[in-house]
């Protein structure tokens, strides 16, 4: 078992993200701390994505700041902006797996960013010891300790997503980032992955944010809730002092084409 981390900080200094003519984000101004715990809330295009892409550097800001431990993304070559996002697991929406390869393989995925092309190579066709122990005890720790030889694609969606965060995990990050990642599970099983998800995040001292729809998982796992809406902040606090209304006002009707991504 790898030894508990302090979290990765974040800070974003009068953020904008534009995509041409469209701003998707919108003068985020912000502080994550290490180790925090953080639902992103908002409707369909409020720019979730765009946000947890914008603190992993595969999105750097069209004006404005993000330092990563006070790191200003933007000024980082691109030896050291990989070092950055090694440092930052991601679990999408999609699970990003290959889908015919073992599961064992989609684990050991997640380090070959911070491997030689051959490394990289050499790790996915025959991995070591060391990457094996690794692999499964990560999966033993999501509860899918048996399927570490398994074809990804015999898999359920809710397993796929346990593969997913255990992919995440072996990359040994300093933060997690988690897209809707339970966006095409049924509720029970979408409130057993957050709970996981939290639970593995509280273990190893990860600073952890996740975007959601679910207002009752963002209350029930998450000590502090950001809105967005249209790319903007709309509140940001602990979750359990903001009121209803800020909550249903996210989700009022707006016209389509006002959207961000």
């Amino acid at each position: 078992m790898e030894q508990k981390k302090e979290g990765a900080s974040f800070e974003l200094q009068g953020a904008c993200v534009s995509f041409g003519a469209v701003e998707v984000l919108r003068n985020l101004t912000l502080r994550i701390e290490p180790g925090e715990n953080i639902a992103i809330i908002g409707p369909s295009g409020a720019g979730k994505t765009t946000f947890l892409r914008l603190l992993n550097g595969t999105v750097l800001p069209t004006s404005g700041r993000v330092l990563s431990d006070s790191v200003d993304s933007a000024e980082l070559g691109p030896t050291h902006l990989r070092r950055l996002r090694s440092r930052v697991g991601f679990v999408h929406q999609e699970h990003a797996l290959v889908p015919n390869v073992r599961v064992v393989q989609n684990v050991v995925a997640g380090k070959l960013g911070q491997r030689s092309m051959w490394g990289a190579v050499r790790s996915m066709l025959s991995p070591t010891r060391a990457d094996l122990d690794l692999a499964h005890e990560l999966l033993v720790r999501v509860g899918i300790g048996d399927k570490l030889f398994q074809r990804t694609d015999h898999l359920s969606g809710g397993e796929r997503q346990r593969v997913a965060l255990a992919r995440a995990l072996f990359q040994e990050p300093d933060a997690l980032l988690a897209d809707e990642p339970v966006a095409s599970v049924d509720p029970a099983r979408a409130r057993d992955l957050i709970g996981l998800l939290c639970e593995v995040a509280r273990e190893r001292g990860l600073t952890l944010v996740c975007s959601l729809h679910d207002l009752l998982l963002a209350q029930e796992f998450f000590g502090r809730s950001i809105g967005l809406r249209e790319g903007r902040v709309q509140f940001d606090g602990a979750t359990n002092e903001i009121p209803a209304e800020a909550f249903d006002d996210l989700y009022r009707l707006e016209d389509a084409g006002s959207r961000a991504r």
